[in-house]
């Protein structure tokens, strides 16, 4: 089934997206002409990588039976100088934090997240070099 979104200009450079029945705002930022009353368009493209990452690796790791943990994830893109400004390199770090974590399971889950179930990290690698850092309780793990 096809993905649809629906996004309507509000006014200035706000616009209402309709996604998946659920509202989001965009905005610029005031020297764009925005009032910043909502996040810009390529930083929800971080957003959307992280969340379908994220989705996998919890996912993976309830099935493997890893319980009794934190998780969170930054996304940091690299812009190009020359229009159309992309990232050119987007820096993702899955942290992880808890007592007796497995770091081959975590290394696992987030590998087969980011080699073969995750979408948005597919499409992304088509424009970007991806780079994955995966720590726990703030120690890198190597890969």
């Amino acid at each position: 089934m096809a993905s649809v979104v629906k996004t309507k200009w509000i006014g200035d450079m706000k616009f209402d997206s309709l996604v998946t029945g659920h509202h989001l705002v965009i905005d610029a930022d005031e020297g764009s002409g925005g009032h910043d009353a909502g996040p810009r368009p390529k930083a929800l493209l971080l957003t959307a990588l992280t969340g379908c990452a994220g989705m996998d690796i919890v996912s993976i790791l309830k099935k493997m039976k890893v319980e009794n943990y934190t998780f969170e994830m930054q996304a940091e893109g690299e812009p190009t100088t020359e229009h159309p400004v992309i990232f050119h390199t987007i820096t993702v770090r899955f942290k992880f934090f808890g007592d007796n974590l497995p770091p081959d399971k975590i290394l696992k889950a987030v590998n087969l997240s980011n080699e073969k179930y995750c979408g948005a990290t597919a499409m992304l690698r088509e424009a970007a070099k991806i780079i994955v850092k995966i720590y726990i309780n703030d120690e890198e793990v190597a890969q």
